[in-house]
């Protein structure tokens, strides 16, 4: 095949961006489902909702972005990761559409109101696990029989999995809750400090568990985190991790930072992408498929990337804008009705 390394390279640094930016903004958006139990009253719930009603139906868009854009240009990765993750997947998209049902019926009904919360909060917490158990088979290596998938039915389902899957989800609720820190006052803020302390514990536990542990899941992940060359790319990272949680949680006790915990939290998940791009690259996907095995020949990969590289700002682009109408507080009297 015709394949051009560079790009190769940056159709998957697209399509690493891509799943980031689903990562943060609908990485919190998530999050407030995760946080639902913690606000009973029916007037804090509603005051949640409203604060991602406006946006966070464009959250989705990155995550079909970055499955579409597999599909496009390294057909043979979508081919081997599907039947791999067949479970987590569709788990995770059943989960989404029962919480999106939920996000537009809760405010439609009384009578069942308790249901579609609960369906909000059950789709929320299957959602962000199902991501986690997915990033996690991935990353343990998925069993590859030529050019397709040679694994079992149940392969995903392991220890190091659930653990990330675990990880992701205390991840998300502490986004959601430096979110609400920022877009709250009052009452509901202040329980939101609180539950961002605890899930930001959680989240430091989570870390430095999957730290430690995927070091040994392969002999290349470890010559790449413990071995030079690959020493001095990796050594930064925990450090930065180290500084970020630091001011992160010194930002919680400083009671007129409201932006700045969410900007860490931000940062913090960035510096993870880092971690995990530094353990696979260039493996698209571990430990037998690398970028360029995996890649579609020059003539089809150019053809999308130009489309891309023309939709990609417009995307960023009406996000940003969307983001920017609705800034400062939301108010527990206004919103989506």
């Amino acid at each position: 095949m015709d394949v051009v390394p560079w790009l190769a390279y940056s159709w998957a640094f697209l399509l690493a961006l891509a799943v980031f930016i689903y990562v943060v903004l609908d990485g919190f958006d998530l999050g407030l489902g995760i946080l639902y139990p913690f606000y009973p009253e029916k007037r804090d719930r509603d005051l949640l909702m409203n604060t991602v009603a406006p946006v966070w139906d464009g959250n989705e868009t990155w995550l079909v972005l970055g499955g579409g854009g597999l599909f496009a240009a390294f057909p043979v990765a979508y081919a081997i990761l599907m039947p791999a993750l067949y479970v987590p997947i569709i788990a995770m998209l059943l989960a989404l559409v029962f919480r999106g049902v939920a996000f537009e019926f809760r405010w439609r009904t009384q009578r069942w109101l308790k249901y579609w919360d609960a369906a909000f909060i059950g789709g929320s917490l299957i959602a962000a696990f199902s991501q986690g158990i997915a990033l996690g088979a991935m990353v343990q290596g998925v069993e590859i029989d030529g050019r397709a998938y040679g694994g079992g039915w149940w392969d995903w389902l392991t220890p190091f999995t659930l653990l990330c899957g675990a990880a992701v989800v205390v991840g998300y609720a502490l986004l959601g809750a430096t979110w609400l820190i920022m877009k709250t006052e009052g009452p509901v803020q202040d329980r939101a400090r609180k539950l961002a302390w605890t899930f930001g514990i959680g989240t430091v536990l989570c870390i430095a568990a999957v730290s430690v542990i995927t070091p040994f899941l392969d002999s290349v992940y470890y010559s790449r985190w413990f071995e030079m060359p690959g020493l001095l790319i990796a050594a930064p990272v925990p450090v930065a991790v180290a500084v970020i949680l630091l001011l992160l949680f010194r930002s919680l006790n400083v009671h007129h930072h409201e932006y700045r915990p969410f900007i860490l939290s931000l940062i913090l998940f960035a510096l993870c992408f880092i971690g995990l791009g530094i353990s696979i690259f260039p493996d698209l996907i571990p430990p037998d498929l690398t970028i360029l095995a995996a890649a579609t020949p020059y003539n089809s990969q150019i053809f999308m990337f130009v489309g891309a590289l023309v939709l990609l700002p417009l995307i960023l682009g009406y996000t940003a804008y969307a983001y920017w109408v609705f800034r400062g507080k939301t108010s527990p009297d206004e919103g989506y009705h």
